[in-house]
C-alpha cells in the first residue's frame, strides 16, 4: 500500500471516529467540571449503615394502608397504560412515514419527542392543579407521559415491516384497514405486544412516585414516613413494593415468553 493510500484510508476513517471522540470529550468535560468531593463518598458507609439500622425491624402494622396505596398505585399504572395505549393506536399510525405523508408524520413526532421531554413528575404536578388530588391526576399524567413513548415504538414497528406482503394485498385491490389487518399486524403484534408490556413496567414504577405530588399512590406514604422520621414504616412500604415489583417483573417475563 502506498502513502497516498494509507493517507487515503486516513481520511476516510476520520468521519468514523467523530462519535467515540465526542463521547470521550463528554466523559471527560463531565469528570473534570463535576464538584464531587470523593473523601465524603468514602466516609459515607456508616452513615448509611446507621440509616438502614433505623429500618430495622419493619413496622408491619402499616400494612393495610400500604396495601391500600399500592392497589391504588396499580390503578393508576393500569388505566394510564390503557390510555396510552388508545392514545398511541392513534397517533402510532399517523407518526408512521409508510401511512401517513410528511406533513402529517412530521409534526406528530415533534409533539411525541415534546411529551417526551417533559418530567413525569411535572406533568403530574400540571394535572393536579387542573382535576385535583387523588389518582385522576397520576392517572392522565402516566397516559400523556407514556403516549410520547409508546406511539414512537408503534410508529417504528410500523415502518419496520416488510413491504412485499402490503403490497400483495394492495395489487389485490386491498382496503388500508384490510392492509392493515392482514398485512401489518402479524408482522408487527410481537413488537407491540413486547413494547407494550415493557411500557406498563415503566408506568407501575414511575407510578409508585406520583404521590409525592399528591397524584395518588404509595408515594404519599413514603413521603410521609420519611419525613416523619418513621424509618420503620418506610422499609414496609419498601419491602411491600419489592415484593409487588417482582412479581410484575415474573409476571411479564411469562408474557414476554408468549408473544416471542
Amino acid at each position: 500500500m502506498t502513502s497516498r493510500d494509507e493517507a487515503q484510508e486516513r481520511r476516510s476513517s476520520w468521519p468514523a471516529s467523530l462519535p467515540g471522540i465526542a463521547i470521550a470529550a463528554a466523559v471527560l468535560w463531565a469528570l473534570v467540571t463535576t464538584d464531587v468531593d470523593w473523601g465524603r463518598l468514602a466516609e459515607s458507609g456508616p452513615r448509611v449503615a446507621e440509616f438502614l439500622g433505623r429500618m430495622v425491624p419493619p413496622d408491619m402494622s402499616v400494612m393495610p394502608e400500604v396495601a391500600r396505596g399500592l392497589a391504588e398505585t396499580l390503578r393508576i399504572a393500569i388505566l394510564g397504560t390503557l390510555g396510552c395505549v388508545f392514545a398511541s393506536l392513534l397517533l402510532g399510525p399517523l407518526a408512521s412515514e409508510r401511512l401517513a405523508p410528511a406533513w402529517v408524520h412530521r409534526p406528530i413526532r415533534l409533539f411525541l419527542a415534546v411529551i417526551r421531554a417533559i418530567p413525569l413528575l411535572l406533568v403530574a404536578m400540571l394535572m393536579v392543579g387542573a382535576v385535583g388530588l387523588g389518582p385522576l391526576p397520576g392517572i392522565l399524567a402516566v397516559a400523556l407521559h407514556a403516549t410520547g413513548m409508546l406511539a414512537k415504538f408503534y410508529a417504528e414497528a410500523l415502518d419496520d415491516v416488510d413491504a412485499a406482503p402490503v403490497a400483495a394485498l394492495e395489487s389485490a385491490g386491498a382496503t388500508l384497514l384490510q392492509r392493515l389487518r392482514y398485512g401489518f399486524w402479524p408482522q408487527m403484534a410481537p413488537v407491540v405486544l413486547r413494547d407494550t408490556i415493557f411500557r406498563f413496567e415503566l408506568n407501575l414504577r414511575e407510578s409508585l412516585i406520583l404521590g409525592v405530588v399528591g397524584a395518588g399512590g404509595i408515594g404519599f406514604y413514603i413521603q410521609t414516613y420519611v419525613r416523619s422520621f418513621q424509618y420503620e414504616k418506610a422499609a414496609t412500604v419498601t419491602l411491600a413494593i419489592a415484593i409487588v415489583i417482582l412479581l410484575i417483573e415474573i409476571a411479564n417475563a411469562a408474557l414476554r415468553r408468549r408473544v416471542s
